[in-house]
């Protein structure tokens, strides 16, 4: 049985996916002034810290592994990730820092748009292939 093509789309999807999963794999070491892991709005430190975000990379690894293989455990995973991304800029929106000017605003803009775009963008396009996924 032939395994089904992924296309460029789905492919850059899986690369993206595979590096927030290492990304959320390094939550509990603190590389950088705000690595804190972000769970529905609330930035995380501490044990919490050092549990989701582990937690979240094994979930988005394994969803990058699906979509690299295109898998129909993909699909429904992808669908709740879209969902929890959308919640969780909602969410740090009205639960985290209030920073002042144009610069944060563009740059909030630009990272809901990408955000969203390829978490939804990726469960969007695992659907239209549903009857491919093995």
């Amino acid at each position: 049985m032939n395994s089904p093509v992924r296309g460029r789309a789905l492919t850059t999807c899986a690369l993206l996916f595979a590096v927030l999963a290492v990304s959320n794999l390094l939550k509990p070491l603190r590389i950088g002034a705000q690595t804190g892991f972000v769970l529905f709005g609330h930035r995380l430190d501490g044990t919490a810290n050092a549990i989701a975000g582990p937690l979240f990379g094994i979930f988005l690894a394994a969803y990058a592994a699906g979509v690299w293989r295109m898998r129909r455990y993909a699909l429904p995973m992808g669908r709740l990730y879209a969902a929890y991304v959308i919640a969780n800029l909602i969410l740090f929106n009205v639960y985290g820092p209030k920073h002042p000017g144009v610069g944060y605003a563009l740059f909030g803009l630009v990272y809901a748009v990408v955000a969203i775009g390829v978490s939804s963008g990726a469960a969007y396009l695992l659907a239209q292939r549903r009857s491919e996924l093995v």
